[in-house]
Formats: structure tokens, C-alpha cells, sequence
């Protein structure tokens, strides 16, 4: 099969994905521009957020994996050619990733960590009490795969875990409280300590934390960020950590990245920023998963991981 492979990356990155898909993948081409084989020749186009219009005229197209496990941006292609299957990455290194940064940021907002990083700037010695895991109960927005996975490794840890989703879905994960609905998120943000989003960005989604979800915390509960920026109200977020509604944010993905030098977040002493990092793609095992798909689609099987692009993921 004839695969393309385009996205917005720069050579080193495309190399390397290059140099593991060619690994996963003996026995078929590998194309890293349009033109490397006939437009009518490519079979699927593996993909990380191509620039719009980059998938037109491909009249072979049989599958669009992206390399990324979110797909809003692809989406956004007015020029993304109907009727082809979208798969999304589902990577378990990537989700267990994601679930450590999850714990990292729990524990950091359960333990105080980061009010005494701020008293060691200050050279401040004063220790607080020390509350138990059991008695933090945290939220995870999203029950996708990175949302199961850091809801069991936070409940395997001590902590009460509840959940969030918008309807009904998979069997949730035992012992985690599953709420739906717009009465069920009202009902679980107010038990909530911390509450983490992994929810896909869609256009029900976008601005989701906004000053009346923060105001239905309990005072001072930490807020963790790792799925996208524009999920968040970033005014609201600074009005609710002026008022102390939030205590502290941990932050790893924005509006506009890089974060402009000129962002109150940076700053903040109540924020903790990451540079989009809480969950890299690893090369290797990415491209495990990208390469099953495409066997998948030379044998005629069941592809996975497909995305409802009328749901948006």
C-alpha cells in the first residue's frame, strides 16, 4: 500500500516518525510529500494536523490516521474529504503519560506542593496540615481512554474519583462514581477537591470552564487542564484565583501556543504551567498502533478508533 504521511511538523519530527512507521510498517511505501507517488495511488494518509486542503484530490484515500488522539483541528478542515474513516491515536504509553501528570498534579495540589514552592521563593518555613488521600475527592471530565486510565490510577492511589461525561458510554470503571448530564456535572463539581478535564474539545465542550462551572466548586479547589485550551475561559479562571474560588491551576494547554510572553498565567503565582507536555507521543509505540490499523485496512478488518465526526472525536 501507498501511505502518505503529512502534518505539522518540522524535518527532525518527520523523520523520526518516518524512520518508526517504516519499521511497523516492511512491505509498504512510505510517501513524505505529495507527489512521491500518484495523487490516485495513496491508500491512507497517516497525519498530524496537515495544513487545510492537504488531503484533496486523493480519489484512492481509504483511511485518515492522525498521529494525535485529538482531532479538532483536523476536523476543522472544511476540505477533509467525505465518506473517508478518521481514526484517532489510542496509545497506551500515551494514556499511562497522561495519568501520571494526572497523579503528579493531584498530588502536588493535595500536598500543598506548590504553596511550598512559593514559601521556598520567599524563604518562608511554615508547614500546613496534612490531609490523607482519601480525603480529596477528584474529578475527571471525560471518561475517554485517557480519562479511564487517570481516573484508575488516581483511585488506585487512595483517592475518592468521580467522572463526567456528557451521555451514556462505555461500562465505567469500577468504583468510580459516573455522572452525565448537565444536573449530574452540577452535582459533581460540587463534591470535588480537584478537578481534572480530558474532555474532548467539540463545539458542546469549548469554554466549558467558565466562571458559573468554577463558582459550583467547593472554595479553593485546585483545577488541572490537560485536554485543550480553548476549554477554558481564561478571564474567568484569573477572576476565580483573584477571589480564591480556585486555589491553584495546573495548566498544560492554551489558546494560543507557544504561550504569548506577555500572558498573565506566566506569572501567576497560583498557576503552574506546562508547555503542552503532559502526554507526548512516543514514536515507537504510536507507531504500533497506526501500523494495525493499516493491516487492518489491507485485510479488510474492522479499523479502530474511528471517529463520529458528527460528535467531533
Amino acid at each position: 500500500m501507498n501511505l502518505l504521511l503529512t502534518g505539522n511538523f518540522d524535518a527532525a519530527e518527520r523523520d523520526a516518525w518516518a524512520s518508526a512507521l517504516r519499521q511497523a510498517l516492511p512491505g509498504h511505501r512510505l510517501c513524505l510529500a505529495r507527489g512521491e507517488a500518484a495523487d490516485d495511488q495513496i491508500d491512507a494518509a497517516i497525519v498530524a494536523n496537515p495544513p487545510p486542503g492537504q488531503l484533496q484530490g486523493l480519489p484512492r484515500l481509504r483511511l485518515i490516521q492522525s498521529l494525535w488522539a485529538g482531532v479538532d483541528r483536523l476536523l476543522a478542515d472544511a476540505t477533509l474529504p467525505a465518506g473517508v474513516p478518521i481514526a484517532r491515536m489510542v496509545d497506551p504509553a500515551m494514556n499511562a503519560a497522561m495519568a501520571e501528570t494526572a497523579l503528579w498534579a493531584t498530588l502536588a495540589l493535595h500536598r500543598g506542593f506548590f504553596g511550598y514552592a512559593r514559601q521556598q521563593k520567599a524563604a518562608v518555613w511554615q508547614q500546613h496540615p496534612q490531609r490523607r488521600a482519601d480525603e480529596v475527592p477528584v474529578l475527571v471530565l471525560g471518561l475517554g481512554q485517557m480519562g479511564r486510565t487517570s481516573a484508575l490510577r488516581l483511585q488506585q492511589q487512595g483517592y475518592p474519583v468521580a467522572a463526567w461525561r456528557r451521555g451514556a458510554g462505555t461500562a465505567a470503571p469500577p468504583g468510580v462514581q459516573v455522572h452525565t448530564g448537565t444536573d449530574g456535572l452540577h452535582t459533581a463539581l460540587a463534591g470535588a477537591q480537584v478537578v481534572i478535564n480530558l474532555l474532548p474539545l467539540t463545539p458542546d465542550t469549548r469554554g466549558l470552564l467558565d466562571a458559573s462551572l468554577l463558582a459550583r466548586l467547593p472554595h479553593g479547589a485546585g483545577l488541572v487542564n490537560l485536554a485543550r485550551g480553548a476549554h477554558l475561559v481564561d478571564a474567568d479562571l484569573l477572576a476565580a484565583l483573584a477571589s480564591g474560588q480556585v486555589g491553584h491551576a495546573v495548566l498544560d494547554v492554551f489558546h494560543t501556543e507557544p504561550l504569548p510572553a506577555d500572558h498573565a498565567f506566566w506569572a501567576h503565582p497560583q498557576v503552574t504551567l506546562l508547555p503542552h507536555v503532559a502526554a507526548q507521543t512516543d514514536e515507537r509505540s504510536a507507531a504500533a498502533v497506526v501500523a494495525a490499523n493499516i493491516r487492518a485496512l489491507a485485510d479488510g478488518a474492522p479499523l479502530a478508533h474511528l471517529v463520529q465526526r458528527d460528535a467531533g472525536y
